[in-house]
């Protein structure tokens, strides 16, 4: 699937059938943080951790965000969040 494709589900009903990281991007594509969040707490991986570092930078908790970089192996994101979450999935995608 490409970055495209993705952005474009979007827009649907349904996730794409993929990854757990995949699908908490995807519902924060939708905006739904709530499960977007919920999704990737449930991710013990530095995928899931590089996500709920995202997703809690978006929400402003910074101390909670740099905690989860922390955790991803990741520096903080400084750029804005469109392009953080585009680097998520594109990475994500790529694996």
């Amino acid at each position: 699937m490409t970055l495209e494709e993705f952005r474009n589900s979007a827009r649907e009903g349904q996730p794409p059938a993929s990854t757990p990281a995949l699908v908490a991007l995807w519902h924060d594509a939708r905006g739904d943080w709530e499960r977007a969040h919920q999704a990737a707490q449930d991710l013990e991986t530095k995928e899931g951790a590089w996500i709920h570092a995202y997703l809690h930078r978006k929400e402003g908790d910074i101390a909670n965000a740099g905690y989860w970089y922390r955790r991803a192996g990741k520096p903080e994101c400084a750029g804005s969040l469109e392009a953080e979450w585009t680097s998520i999935a594109t990475a994500l995608l790529a694996t």
